[in-house]
């Protein structure tokens, strides 16, 4: 074998392709985010698509299409492709994927990219397989996978090659990935479909219930962002418009965090009682690591106020919320893909 070649070979490339470009992807139901090598994160967009629904033309994507979420006409269709973590609209996802690999390629003739995907711990063959294909008609060459929670606890600077158990809580917008990580693999886990999306749902069903009043996506995420918390003690209030659906007209209310609180209460307590099921999977060597390390929060979820707080009070254990909960699952695939050698053994076959 040429010296080059093996080189290349053992930096986790294959032989004559110094010139492609390879990325990190963060395929997320809310937002994802692409980790360039050698560059950083190039790309953080919301995963939505915007379709002409007579040319089939891809209008808009990341915010543009946001945007447009409740808002488009009859021929125009903005959606969002993944749901609970896995792709739904495999057609949508592969438009929005080769948008977003020209938006973040900077070489104008680049070749195509090789591709280190996070995804769920609890993602089945099929849906692999439905990932691969979407990266692969995106324009991929080569689509090498992660679990999420790996990438996650690389992210977070934890030592994932010790024998140490450490616990990652990962609250992403469609799913919820609870891990027990020691010795490079995943020594107990616990992944339910729930997420953000559900707290978005949550608040929408209760406004609906409690003033008659009909929300959209948009809407919600925002409320949730503003006044969102699950304790007691948070005191805010938010204006919310929407349409009175009794009335049939416009109206805006007065919406309180203890509102929002009450909306979210079977949804939090949902994931609190995954994390128990996850804390009691681990192995009890493992669980008195974590009894002195705590548990790790990342994800969009974590930033919810008083959750953290509120596992803590659950559990009893220590709990953290990552410096970069938004960015760490994608900032650790990077890592993985500046070092593939090194990370071989993460991968999943």
């Amino acid at each position: 074998m040429p010296f080059a070649d093996l080189i290349e070979r053992l930096r986790g490339r294959k032989p004559g392709t110094l010139l492609s470009t390879s990325m990190a992807i963060d395929l997320g139901t809310a937002n994802t985010l692409i980790y360039l090598q050698g560059k950083g994160i190039v790309l953080d967009q919301p995963s939505v698509v915007a379709v002409d629904t007579e040319s089939g033309d891809v209008v808009a994507v990341g915010s543009d299409a946001k945007s447009m979420l409740g808002r488009t006409g009859s021929n125009l269709n903005a959606v969002r492709p993944l749901k609970d973590g896995v792709i739904t609209n495999a057609t949508a996802t592969t438009a929005m994927l080769r948008e977003f690999f020209r938006m973040a390629q900077t070489r104008r003739f680049s070749m195509r990219p090789r591709i280190l995907v996070c995804v769920p711990s609890g993602i089945t063959e099929v849906e692999v397989s439905a990932v691969r294909t979407a990266l692969e008609r995106a324009g991929a060459r080569e689509v090498l996978l992660i679990p999420e929670p790996l990438a996650s606890a690389i992210g977070v600077g934890i030592p994932v090659s010790g024998a140490a158990g450490n616990m990652i809580v990962d609250i992403g917008g469609g799913t919820t990935e609870i891990a027990v990580i020691s010795l490079s693999t995943i020594a107990a886990n616990n992944s339910i479909r729930i997420g953000g999306d559900e707290l978005n749902e949550a608040i929408a069903s209760y406004l609906k219930k409690r003033y008659s009043l009909l929300i959209g996506e948009r809407t919600s995420e925002r409320v949730k962002l503003s006044v969102g918390t699950v304790l007691e003690e948070d005191s805010t209030e938010l204006e919310v418009s929407g349409l009175d659906f009794v009335n049939g007209i416009p109206e805006t209310y007065s919406i309180t965090s203890e509102d929002i609180r009450k909306a979210l209460k079977e949804t939090v307590a949902t994931i609190v009682e995954a994390v128990r099921h996850g804390l009691e999977k681990t192995p009890p060597e493992l669980a008195s690591d974590i009894v002195d390390r705590g548990i790790v929060m990342t994800g969009g979820g974590a930033l919810l106020r008083g959750l953290d707080r509120l596992l803590m009070s659950e559990t009893g254990l220590p709990i953290r919320v990552a410096d970069n909960p938004l960015s760490c699952t994608v900032l650790g695939a990077g890592l993985i893909l500046e070092d593939v050698y090194r990370y071989r053994n993460l991968l999943l076959q």
